[in-house]
């Protein structure tokens, strides 16, 4: 309210009133002198935006992972490998299962023409007369014609120490008393410098010639014949052919027996070379060549054991097969025995429960049914006496020889 305000006397407006409210326009009023600087008028605020009605983008979304080519590269190559390398073992493996089944032929047992490989003990003073007089009693129940006596080994330049068999004449004589008709062959082996610089090496034409005097000198010692184990010995090797050629002469001469021990044939064409390169030992022999050394023999025995077979069925269809294989370039004038597995051993290469010497037997039965159930030389050979059981002995008494 202003100063004038409670005067009794009327004034108009105007004249040196105080106005009692203040107008627009007016200063109002302050204490004591004081001027109230005039406060600006408050500018009007601005009017907020509208918020935005869009909706906030969303955070881009990571980008894949770009596969690296190389990656894709080793795992298409990794796949490729198993398929090349499984699916070929693992039809194969069915196929062997496939030809263990069936029955054998009537009439594929025994012909009396089989063999067994001895240790060195026969030879070497271990053995006596009542050792003898054992074996003869064991083999009266068998069809075993043969007995291969280790009685080397070769030295690498051909030759043998007659030192290397000091009882071979006792043996030779005590066996053909107890044992009538039951022939002695020395057997006679050597490794051969084929896969190592060590060994027997059959290209040097007076190593060859060492062998072959080596023969005439086994020979002289009473032997019925001599058994050759080289190993390991190449598909196609030219010089183990010209080698047998020279020792036929000697053993026809004398009526003596020439026999080696031969190694598997290719389960399919060529893949002794496959094994060779993959491996660095071939191991398997064609099946041409096999034919070449069979026609070069007196009697040719397959180290059908070592197969590398997880499966008793496996092994069994395995040994049908390379009976086959053998019978089919074996000529009828030749001996062909199938080996039996007589001994014991897990390590690569050879399981004790696949190879067992009833599936070997049947093996050879369903392959000789096949092939040439009549074929008359023909037998099988067991490895080896000092390691041999009596399931062993019972298998094959039961499966072949009946």
């Amino acid at each position: 309210m202003g100063m004038g305000m409670g005067m009794e006397a009327e004034q108009k407006p105007g004249e040196g009133e105080i106005p009692a409210v203040a107008g627009e326009g007016e200063i109002p009023a302050v204490a004591d002198g004081e001027h109230a600087s005039p406060e600006p008028e408050p500018e009007p605020e601005p009017e907020p935006e509208p918020e935005s009605e869009s909706e906030p983008e969303p955070e881009p979304e990571p980008e894949p992972k770009r596969r690296r080519p190389w990656a894709r590269r080793v795992r298409r190559a990794a796949l490729a490998l198993v398929l090349v390398l499984v699916l070929p073992l693992l039809v194969g493996e069915i196929a062997l299962r496939v030809n263990y089944t069936g029955d054998p032929a009537d009439g594929t047992y025994t012909r009396d023409k089989d063999a067994i490989w001895l240790g060195h003990a026969w030879v070497d003073g271990r053995k006596k007369d009542a050792d003898v007089t054992a074996l003869a009693r064991r083999l009266e129940s068998t069809g075993i014609r043969d007995l291969y006596v280790h009685s080397g080994p070769l030295e690498h330049d051909g030759t043998l120490p007659e030192s290397a068999y000091p009882r071979a004449r006792w043996f030779i004589d005590a066996v053909h008393a107890a044992a009538p008709g039951i022939r002695v062959q020395a057997w006679l082996g050597d490794v051969l410098a084929t896969e190592s610089p060590n060994g027997m090496r059959l290209e040097r034409p007076e190593t060859r010639a060492a062998v072959v005097e080596s023969t005439r000198q086994i020979l002289a010692a009473g032997f019925d014949g001599v058994h050759f184990d080289l190993e390991p010995l190449h598909s196609g090797d030219r010089n183990y052919l010209t080698l047998l050629d020279s020792l036929h002469r000697v053993t026809s001469a004398q009526d003596a027996q020439l026999s080696i021990a031969a190694h598997q044939i290719d389960p399919v064409p060529a893949f002794h070379s496959f094994w060779g390169t993959v491996a660095g030992h071939p191991k398997w022999w064609s099946q041409e060549f096999f034919g070449q050394v069979a026609r070069r023999v007196d009697q040719i025995a397959v180290m059908s054991y070592d197969t590398m077979q997880p499966l008793e069925s496996t092994y069994g269809g395995y040994v049908a097969q390379q009976t086959a294989l053998a019978l089919e370039v074996t000529p009828h004038s030749t001996d062909l025995l199938m080996g039996l597995p007589f001994y014991h051993e897990n390590r690569f290469g050879h399981w004790n429960h696949a190879e067992t010497v009833s599936a070997a037997v049947r093996g050879v039965r369903l392959g000789l049914s096949r092939t040439d159930a009549d074929r008359a030389n023909f037998g099988v050979a067991a490895y080896v006496d000092f390691a041999a059981t009596e399931e062993d002995w019972t298998a094959y008494r039961e499966g072949w020889v009946r």
